[in-house]
């Protein structure tokens, strides 16, 4: 019985070739496509849930109103509230500072640059990140005791036990000795924390200055809570702490009429669990990710899958009729309904099988090309856990079972005698064909406005002004082995004749994301007569309104001929003169961390960050005790790659031994919005898989429909209709359908664009006319895969029509 039903199958399904074809290539990629983006969310979804005790983790942040009414979180902390955190809340089982560095370390001459991260005692004990040697309780006793990573031992040691043995790290501009007292297991891949080694907090260059300072921060926290400690209960106790060590904020602000937060207090100390650090896209510094794109990523699986699903769904049912006298005969000679529901839906289980399998081959062959272009970090191995073999099994159950079940009972509810009269009864299954196609093309349509709209977005952010020229802009990286003011003057010297250099400058701060991958920013708060006043603080060198582009509006720029300059005269923007409530700043004085400070300039505003948030005001200055960071070559356009040549040639003359990894300031500023390129990716290969297997579902219920209306299209031929209007005839129901589908995408994506273009300071608005071009494309491409049908159709020979029927 199941042999004959198999050969059945295999018959039906090569009689109807191109049904099978359309289903099959359909499901596949809707599968292939899922499994990807269904991975890739998971993976996102999973981070830091491998910490043992993760909900008993916690980092801080500190929650602060604004002048406006609005609340701030930050996570910078400073120095001293590790310390009488421990002191003051006994339920605390652990508390650790965290610094996201790197630094050079020396091994018997080999030098390489490591991730290494200072951190508390606590550390080890807080998180599950094993030791593999040594004892997590002694392994950071003393300020010179280092933990190495598994890859970092067998990359500077060899198979050499590393236990014991010396390691020097480039520390405050020297190297300096640490003994490797424990080795600590790699750190997942779903880990927010990541590192090479870990070193003690105090180590860090300006702890033994503010090691005793509310006022200054640099660092994250993390809190252990003790087993049984509610955290609401902890937080709320917290605000007595907050009242107590920043008493003096707290009555500034309230003497400047500053609102109340969303906790009702001028400002307050949050616990944010270790599972959403990873999301916590306000005050993570760009190294997070909204749990909003995770989602998008699954939504756009589930738009795919329901297309195929669709597809399949109105294929089949639109084959009922060639069914329904095969149904009709194997009723009559006995079969029971529930044999015919097998038979058929085993053909679904069968094309949905073999599509899965190509599914899942599509899926493994484009992995190296889809982790490229998402940035993901999928391997074979993801495809083969537990779980992911077991919502797979389960999803394609279900599948199956919706594609595949309501056809095969529709299929098998008609009544044999009626069927064999040739008098069946459709029970009008145009009303479900027509709802599913205008699912379709809502699909289709919401995914091509959020696909132009995000293109739009990215190239409004690439071109937005920044206040300064980023173009032909070379950014090097000093690193940290290097003097950056040595270099500087270094790269100044071997540059100075070169026809392709304009300018040369350097900062602490880099345009972009360059090829160094860090980020680093100096934020100082101070008042300013009765004024509370907050800025960027930037360390520069000569020529650097020069070399980036920036206008001077008032006063002078920084020059060797005035010594004061290295030491106490600053620039600042025109925003930070509002700031200050000054329309002559020049000559006046700002004091922050209690310091005096004289203007001599006002520059132009810039934007030093991405424009996912507001420009801040700039205050610029040369202290010799900053270092720089980044050595700023203006080019001149007519050679830029001779003068990227001339520059790394001069940087091998002064640093032979370290990489040259200088980059153009526009290609940094590109990947600021790496995010935003990936979304768009997603977006627009998503349209395009929606929009081609809705064409091809679409060309097949035409073929059917027409194929069906064979006799009409004779009739009307022979009393004179014309070409046209018979293409018209054909064509309208399903324009009709298309054109709903537009009107109910439009609304959707509308609120949907906006409510992800609230993440950027600087925005473009919605114009309509990306709803009505959306909206052409789609009925043009509707248009002309219908008419391609209907337009044949319209072609035959009325006599051959007729004859067939």
């Amino acid at each position: 019985m199941f042999r004959n039903y198999l050969k059945v199958a295999f018959r039906t399904l090569w009689k109807h070739r191109s049904h099978t074809f359309i289903n099959v290539v359909g499901l596949s990629v809707a599968f292939g496509t899922c499994v990807l983006l269904f991975l890739t969310a998971t993976f996102e979804l999973s981070y830091d849930t491998f910490h043992t005790d993760a909900d008993r983790i916690f980092r801080l942040n500190f929650l602060a109103s604004e002048r406006d009414g609005t609340s701030s979180r930050s996570g910078t902390m400073p120095y001293v509230i590790s310390p009488a955190l421990k002191a003051e809340f006994p339920e605390l089982e652990g508390v650790s500072r965290f610094f996201d560095r790197t630094s050079s370390v020396r091994r018997k001459e080999q030098t390489s640059n490591q991730d290494v991260r200072l951190v508390d005692a606590d550390f080890l004990h807080m998180f599950s990140f094993p030791l593999l040697k040594g004892n997590p309780k002694t392994a950071l006793n003393s300020l010179s005791d280092i933990v190495i990573s598994e890859k970092m031992a067998q990359d500077v040691f060899g198979k050499e036990d590393p236990i014991g043995k010396p390691l020097e790290l480039r520390m405050i501009g020297a190297w300096q000795t640490f003994t490797v007292t424990a080795i600590v297991s790699n750190a997942p891949r779903n880990s927010t924390l990541t590192y090479n080694a870990f070193i003690r907090s105090e180590n860090s260059a300006d702890y033994q200055a503010n090691k005793s300072r509310w006022d200054f921060g640099n660092h994250d926290v993390y809190v252990k809570l003790k087993a049984g400690t509610d955290p609401q209960t902890l937080q709320r106790r917290t605000q007595a702490f907050m009242e107590k060590y920043f008493a003096k904020d707290i009555k500034q602000q309230k003497e400047q009429g500053y609102p109340v937060n969303e906790l009702g207090f001028q400002r307050s100390l949050l616990l944010i669990p270790m599972r959403e650090v990873h999301y916590d896209t306000e005050t993570m510094n760009g190294e997070a990710i909204s749990r909003a794109y995770i989602y998008t990523l699954m939504l756009v699986g589930l738009f795919i899958l329901a297309i195929a699903c669709i597809n399949f769904i109105n294929l089949t049912i639109a084959q009922s009729i060639t069914r329904a006298r095969e149904v009709g005969v194997r009723k009559s000679l006995g079969a029971q309904r529930s044999q015919l529901f097998g038979q058929i839906w085993g053909e679904t289980l069968l094309l949905c099988v073999a599509a899965l399998l190509i599914g899942l081959g599509l899926a493994y062959a484009v992995l190296p090309t889809f982790n490229r272009l998402f940035q993901s970090q999928l391997t074979i191995d993801s495809f083969l856990t537990p779980g992911t073999l077991l919502v797979t099994g389960l999803g394609f159950l279900l599948i199956s079972l919706v594609a595949g079940g309501y056809p095969s009972w529709f299929v098998t509810r008609f009544n044999a005698v009626e069927v064999l009269k040739g008098s069946v009864k459709m029970s009008r299954p145009g009303l479900l064909r027509n709802s599913l196609i205008v699912t379709q093309f809502t699909i289709a349509c919401l995914l091509i406005v959020c696909t132009m709209i995000i293109h739009q977005q990215i190239t409004y952010l690439q071109q937005k002004p920044m206040g300064l020229d980023k173009d032909q802009v070379i950014s090097v990286p000093v690193g940290n082995e290097l003097n950056g003011t040595t270099v500087l003057k270094a790269m100044r010297d071997r540059l100075a004749n070169q026809p392709t250099i304009a300018a040369v400058s350097g900062s602490a701060v880099n345009i972009g994301a360059g090829l160094d991958g860090s980020s680093s920013r100096m934020m100082f708060g101070f008042q300013y007569g009765k004024r509370d006043v907050s800025c960027d603080w930037l360390r520069i060198d000569t020529d650097y309104l020069k070399t980036m582009g920036v206008k001077l509006i008032q006063g002078r720029d920084f020059s060797p001929a005035f010594s004061t300059d290295s030491s106490s005269s600053v620039l600042i923007t025109q925003s930070m003169a509002k700031a200050l409530g000054e329309t002559n700043p020049v000559g006046k004085y700002i004091k922050p961390d209690d310091k005096a400070y004289q203007i001599v300039g006002v520059v132009s505003d810039f934007n030093l960050y991405s424009l996912h948030e507001e420009a801040k005001p700039i205050t610029l200055q040369m202290q010799s005790n900053h270092p720089i960071m980044y050595v700023l070559v203006r080019v001149n356009p007519q050679n830029l790659v001779g003068a990227m040549e001339a520059v790394k040639a001069a940087w091998k003359t002064i640093a032979p031994k370290q990489e040259f990894i200088g980059s153009f300031l526009d290609e940094n500023t590109e990947r600021w919005y790496r995010k935003e390129q990936r979304l768009a990716t997603i977006f627009t290969s998503a349209a395009v898989i929606a929009i081609l297997l809705s064409c091809m579902g679409l060309f097949s219920i035409a073929l059917i429909s027409i194929q069906q209306r064979t006799k009409e299209i004779g009739v009307r031929k022979v009393l004179g209709a014309s070409v046209p209007s018979i293409v018209g005839l054909l064509s309208k129901d399903f324009l009709k359908l298309v054109v709903i589908g537009i009107f109910i995408a439009s609304p959707i994506a509308w609120w949907a664009m906006n409510k992800w273009l609230q993440d950027f300071a600087y925005k473009i608005d919605v114009e309509w006319w990306v709803f009505v071009l959306a909206g052409v494309l789609a009925i043009g491409i509707a248009l002309a895969t219908v008419s391609l049908q209907s337009i044949r159709a319209a072609l035959m020979n009325p006599v051959k029509s007729l004859r067939s029927e």
